[in-house]
């Protein structure tokens, strides 16, 4: 059987059978195997039969022979040429981004955080900005 078939090789093959998991592809008059679901098309397929229908001549690849049992893998998504890829999303670099400071003092207006502070002060200071922002959320949803 492999001495025909050889394994990455792309053939046709007619659609014989409809399954809800594949298609079988009949080969030829004596050798037939399964397209799995996975791999009819290289998006998502929830219904096999928008896809494929008896009859249809398809490209397959052959991914595998098994000798023991006769079973034949085949891959229409495989036998495709690839697909081009989008450019991925251009992004403005780190530094130009803008930034906005959160911290915040009433009285004072916007604060800068002191690089040279200890772990304890900042942490001090963070707490106190949390309980100032949470009080300003309570005080306007009292309001509604």
């Amino acid at each position: 059987m492999s001495e025909q078939l050889i394994i990455g090789s792309i053939v046709e093959g007619n659609v014989t059978r409809i399954k809800p998991f594949g298609a079988l592809v009949a080969l030829d008059e004596t050798h037939q195997g399964l397209v799995h679901i996975s791999q009819v098309a290289n998006g998502f397929v929830k219904d096999i039969n928008d896809h494929l229908a008896v009859g249809d001549t398809v490209k397959v690849k052959i991914l595998s022979v098994d000798e023991a049992t006769g079973k034949i893998s085949l891959s229409m998504r495989e036998a495709q040429p690839p697909q081009e890829r989008p450019a991925p999303k251009s992004y403005a670099p780190r530094e130009n981004r803008k930034f906005q400071d959160r911290s915040f003092d009433k009285d004072a207006g916007p604060k800068t955080p002191d690089p040279n502070a200890s772990l304890d002060d900042k942490l001090k200071e963070w707490l106190k900005q949390s309980n100032e922002r949470q009080a300003g959320i309570n005080k306007r949803n009292n309001r509604r």
